[in-house]
């Protein structure tokens, strides 16, 4: 990889740029100019955002004469999924890493959703019993694939920890770099935050191509402090691997934690409420464990007042909707 350029080597999984378009009725209820990014509609079955991630890892993966691809993630990680169904889609094999991320789950969540989705693909799913840590899972998954290696396969690993080159992120510089090209001068763009691939990549590509609207990252799995660390390295990281990274900086970090109670994976009050707004107002569907924790962020920003009334706002739907199947229960619940 060292001698090729990290953003022209890509494998084409996303064929058209997915819509962007207004949400009337609840710009309406706001009181604020409400647009929405359907990145859920984006590449492998059921979608996502991480499609945009995917082209570049399996990009490398492709110019490295790789026949397996091998990844991990939660148990119901939409990631690890949509990597089996590109992987696949592109005539490698995959095997998946399974974490146990998310306390006290029943049969729906270890057997439903993306899990099923795995078993239906073919993919090799192997567990890991630690859900925080990414160095061991990431040493398990590098394991399997130096057997994989000496059995004569060529496998290739997307791995999970911050210490790794964030080849995901220049998905999202490319789409951020998009969206400002579209004569669309947002005030603010809301996007789930996690491992810090898409909301990093997102925010480098919007200053890169002349917006400066502000990025707002809703953190799904630590708090706003290691979140905005975490996103600073992967900006370090990202910088490393495209000159067009240096338009951000860290001073342009911005995260909201207030819907990320009661956990990663959990749905909470907050999220469900964002749900709700969404699904009956608009009729677009979110999923638990990212999407409603993003858009919840804007409801009450605007209650707060951090969101002026009048203002221009992105909310990036990263997709997960696979997701919903395995989280029966807690929405038989909720609604």
């Amino acid at each position: 990889m060292s001698s090729l350029d990290p953003l022209a080597c890509r494998a084409s999984l996303l064929h058209e740029e997915t819509p962007l378009h207004p949400l009337p009725a609840i710009s309406e209820l706001l009181g604020i100019d409400l647009h929405i990014k359907r990145d859920d509609l984006c590449g492998a079955p059921f979608g996502g955002n991480k499609t945009r991630q995917l082209e570049h890892y399996l990009g490398a993966a492709q110019a490295q004469d790789a026949d397996t691809v091998l990844i991990t993630g939660a148990v119901q990680s939409n990631f690890v999924r949509t990597a089996a169904a590109a992987a696949m889609s592109l005539g490698m094999q995959a095997v998946v890493q399974l974490e146990d991320r998310v306390p006290d789950v029943d049969a729906f969540y270890r057997r439903s959703g993306n899990v099923l989705l795995l078993r239906v693909l073919g993919a090799e799913i192997m567990h890991y019993p630690d859900g925080e840590d990414e160095a061991g899972a990431d040493a398990a998954l590098r394991a399997r694939a130096e057997e994989l290696h000496l059995a004569g396969r060529r496998p290739y690993v997307i791995p999970l920890a911050v210490d790794n080159p964030p080849l995901g992120a220049l998905g999202y510089l490319r789409s951020g770099l998009q969206i400002a090209g579209e004569d669309a001068a947002f005030d603010y763009v809301i996007v789930a935050s996690g491992s810090g691939a898409t909301h990093a990549g997102l925010l480098a590509g919007l200053r890169a191509g002349g917006s400066a609207a502000q990025v707002i990252g809703s953190c799904v799995r630590r708090a706003a402090d290691p979140q905005r660390a975490r996103l600073a390295e992967v900006l370090r990281r990202l910088r490393d691997l495209t000159e067009a990274a240096n338009a951000a900086s860290d001073a342009d970090i911005a995260v909201w934690d207030g819907a990320l109670t009661p956990g990663y994976g959990r749905l909470g009050p907050v999220a469900t409420d964002a749900m709700q707004l969404m699904a009956r107002q608009e009729g677009i569907l979110l999923d638990p464990v990212y999407t409603a924790k993003a858009f919840a962020a804007i409801p009450a920003l605007v209650g707060t007042g951090k969101i002026e009334p009048g203002s221009r706002v992105l909310f990036v739907h990263t997709g997960g909707l696979a997701a919903l199947f395995g989280y029966q229960n807690d929405l038989e619940t909720a609604f």
